[in-house]
């Protein structure tokens, strides 16, 4: 893959983040935006951000990439002593995961974080439960500061995948959802690139939002305002929880709902459309198909994914035409062994881990959204094949 594409997914999923605190990754993304002239940024009154090319059309019906910019983390709500504090956790993990877990404490502002454990729990009501924290020195903490798992540095291993075969994989913090937006971004790069030799670039978009981890909130402010036109086409970006059947390695993954919703079904069959023309192939084997020979093929998914809930719900709920395109994860939420911890069945402790990813699933994610925003099928092709079949097949029913 093109070392700028990796680096920009290794830096962004170790930035500490979490929902309404996601400072540190927006201040990467001003960097990231002044280092790239020609790409437009417009904030919603939420800190929603939207990124677009500024020499592409303007138009009712723009297409858009959303992704959201926190990850399950802490943010400091009292200080109990110099070196004890509270702090309320923004997303979802199992309780199991939290007493002697060690952790870091990021000050506002700061750079050079101090560890420290989760000794016991606060108060225990939602919406955000709290943790008391001991520190492993005394700080001068403030209510307001982020806390985070305290996790080894980003690392690609090569390993064998859910898939059968071997490839490399991304360790690291926040998968979720910092991979994703590090595919929008990139495929962004693309299309100014594509721009700058003098191709004709569509209206696509990039909108960024806020504070998914505790109930959607960036995405329903924006849905709320109307801050997309009302006719846009949204593909929302995310990182779901790997299933035996929808394996880390085997592509990125077309998602048709959720466990709230089922997405747009035309868009989502339009996605399809431009997935089985990078892969030359349906997501899934034909019963009329031999085995394939994946060794060297572009891969993707088509599944439900029901795990848990995305944007794409939201953008639904509103009114929308939307669906998702995600990343098969592992660790979902920084939980290791979760399928065990879930049955009860571990032999260990449960123990938070980084998140990862195939890096493969991460640039056929990039293709698929380059290919969506050069040429995604319109929704009425799939009529058009309908009435294809009709005008071939309908005779057989003694009158045409």
């Amino acid at each position: 893959m093109p070392d700028p594409e990796l680096q920009t997914l290794l830096e962004l999923t170790q930035i500490p983040t979490a929902a309404g605190l996601e400072s540190r990754v927006i201040a990467w993304l001003d960097r990231w935006l002044a280092d790239r002239p020609g790409v437009g940024v417009r904030t919603d009154p939420h800190g929603n951000r939207e990124l677009f090319l500024e020499s592409a059309p303007s138009t009712d019906a723009p297409l858009y990439f959303t992704g959201h910019l926190d990850h399950p983390a802490f943010a400091v709500i009292g200080v109990v002593a110099p070196s004890v504090i509270e702090a309320e956790f923004r997303g979802g993990v199992m309780k199991d995961y939290f007493v002697g877990t060690p952790v870091e404490w990021w000050p506002t502002g700061g750079e050079a974080p101090i560890r420290g454990t989760i000794t016991d729990e606060g108060q225990q009501e939602k919406p955000n439960k709290s943790w008391l924290i001991e520190l492993d020195e005394e700080a001068d903490v403030r209510v307001g500061d982020l806390v985070r798992w305290a996790l080894p540095d980003a690392e690609i291993i090569e390993q064998d995948l859910g898939t059968g075969d071997r490839g490399d994989v991304i360790y690291t913090h926040a998968c979720d959802d910092l991979a994703a937006v590090a595919a929008a971004l990139c495929t962004l790069d693309r299309l100014r690139a594509r721009a700058e030799a003098g191709e004709e670039i569509g209206d696509v978009r990039v909108l960024l939002t806020l504070a998914e981890e505790i109930g959607f909130i960036g995405a329903i402010g924006a849905s709320r305002d109307g801050f997309m036109p009302p006719k846009s086409r949204v593909i929302a970006l995310e990182n779901s929880r790997s299933f035996i059947d929808s394996p880390i390695g085997g592509g990125p993954i077309v998602r048709v709902g959720d466990r709230l919703s089922i997405f747009s079904p035309g868009l989502t069959a339009s996605i399809c459309e431009a997935a089985k023309k990078l892969a030359k192939h349906e997501a899934d084997m034909l019963a009329t198909e031999k085995k394939r020979d994946e060794s060297a093929a572009w891969r993707w998914q088509r599944k439900l994914m029901a795990g848990g809930a995305c944007e794409a719900s939201v953008f639904t709920a509103f009114g929308y035409e939307a669906t998702c395109v995600c990343l098969p994860l592992g660790n979902y939420h920084n939980m290791a062994d979760l399928d065990r911890v879930q049955a009860g069945t571990n032999t260990e402790p449960p123990t938070i881990a980084r998140e990862h990813v195939a890096i493969r699933d991460y640039v056929g994610m990039i293709d698929l959204l380059e290919a969506c925003a050069l040429d995604l099928p319109g929704p009425g092709d799939f009529r058009d094949k309908l009435d294809t079949l009709w005008d071939e097949g309908a005779a057989v029913l003694g009158g045409g």
